[in-house]
């Protein structure tokens, strides 16, 4: 439930607005209330870190605003209970008024829900399936620079389901779109949140099938195959890409060292 934070409050500050996140000194603000002029703000509290609870604020501040990748480097933890809240901050903030009626929303006091007084409708965050997948072929591994991705950082290839599909036809479609090839052996190797914006990513192995690689210039910069012991740049620790290219990485040495 929202409250009012008193001085003495303290813990794991999430301060969002418009899926951005107060950094000061580029890390999550931790502390007392009163250390970061927080006294008599509305806060939710969103879970617990390290024994100390994470708190929502949804208002912004003039400087050090920030995107949540900031945290990618931080514990994993940590950074799956700042997504969480920011998530929430957006939920919350695209939700002031009911899509059936056009009344104003309210805050649930028992749950992470928005209610309709008027039509007693009731919201709850939605969050978008998507697959991610690393592709092996013998001793090389399928790795692509992203339209969007930063740094040039080369990594699996990934996608959102589509209405009526399952996962396995999701990966097979965006695979082929992304890069014209066809798949085999597909595994499912573990989920992780994702909160950009508000996702939950399912990762996969694959092996090579068939096809040459074609890449899609509106999703794709770049993408090659690369011998596992010559990979380009890669995503940082603790996402579920790197994983998935360590997973491939094992594998390819246990059959050629």
């Amino acid at each position: 439930m929202e409250r009012e934070i008193t001085r003495n409050d303290r813990g794991w500050w999430v301060i969002s607005q418009q899926n951005k996140l107060w950094l000061p000194q580029g890390t999550l603000p931790h502390g007392s209330a009163a250390e970061f002029a927080l006294t008599g703000s509305r806060a939710l509290q969103t879970g617990e870190w390290q024994g100390e609870p994470v708190w929502l604020v949804r208002e912004t501040r003039a400087q050090d605003m920030m995107s949540l990748r900031q945290l990618l480097g931080e514990e994993s933890g940590l950074f799956r209970m700042a997504g969480r809240a920011v998530q929430l901050s957006e939920f919350y903030r695209s939700h002031r008024y009911c899509g059936y009626c056009g009344a104003e929303m309210h805050l649930s006091r028992s749950e992470f829900a928005c209610l309709c007084g008027s039509c007693h409708e009731r919201y709850y965050p939605q969050i978008a399936p998507c697959i991610i997948v690393a592709i092996r072929r013998q001793d090389k591994i399928l790795l692509a620079n992203h339209v969007r991705s930063r740094n040039g950082i080369y990594t699996a290839l990934a996608g959102f389901a589509e209405v009526g599909e399952t996962l396995e036809q999701t990966v097979a479609r965006e695979v082929m779109e992304e890069s014209n090839i066809r798949i085999k052996n597909l595994r499912y190797v573990a989920s992780q949140p994702w909160p950009f914006p508000q996702s939950l990513m399912m990762a996969f192995l694959a092996d090579y099938d068939s096809g040459e690689l074609r890449i899609d210039p509106k999703e794709l910069q770049d993408a090659g195959w690369y011998r596992y012991d010559a990979l380009p740049v890669l995503p940082p620790p603790g996402t579920i890409a790197r994983r998935l290219i360590e997973d491939t990485i094992a594998l390819c040495r246990s059959e050629n060292e």
